[in-house]
């Protein structure tokens, strides 16, 4: 099942690495999210320098792929059109408390948003693209694949 329609472009990790070690993750089926090795500050997306402490120092820790939906929203308007035949579909903030509650953005795949629910990580592997990718969308707990 892809959540994806085709003719997007496939996500890209930065050209700079500061990505890289989330997107290895995600291959894996991992949610990796960079904690400040200094002050133990969490952080999503990933930076170069800890906004709690001014540290460079930083590693990712991988989290158990569950959080909360902090917010939502049902787009209606295709923001490009390979989305056109995708429409309605539900954008997600996930808040993650084994990552001291940092946000994640991404795309509920199953069941009615509701602020407050259960979400489980569901990855979707892109195997066949060039380069190769995985994307990490969100459902319901409990709902069925």
């Amino acid at each position: 099942m892809s959540a994806l329609p085709s003719g997007l472009p496939a996500p890209r990790p930065a050209r700079d690495g500061l990505d890289r070690v989330y997107w290895e993750g995600t291959r894996i089926h991992e949610i990796r999210v960079q904690r400040c090795v200094d002050c133990g500050t969490w952080r999503w997306g990933p930076e170069w320098l800890c906004h709690g402490c001014r540290s460079f120092s930083t590693h990712w820790i991988a989290v158990e792929p569950v959080g909360r939906i902090y917010s939502w929203e049902r787009v209606w308007h295709p923001v490009h059109p390979a989305l056109g035949s995708a429409t309605p579909y539900v954008v997600v903030l996930i808040e993650l408390p084994q990552a001291g509650g940092v946000r994640m953005i991404g795309n509920l795949v199953g069941g009615e948003p509701k602020v407050g629910a259960g979400v489980r990580a569901v990855f979707e592997d892109h195997l066949d693209a060039d380069p190769s990718y995985t994307l990490v969308q969100w459902r319901i707990e409990g709902e069925a694949l």
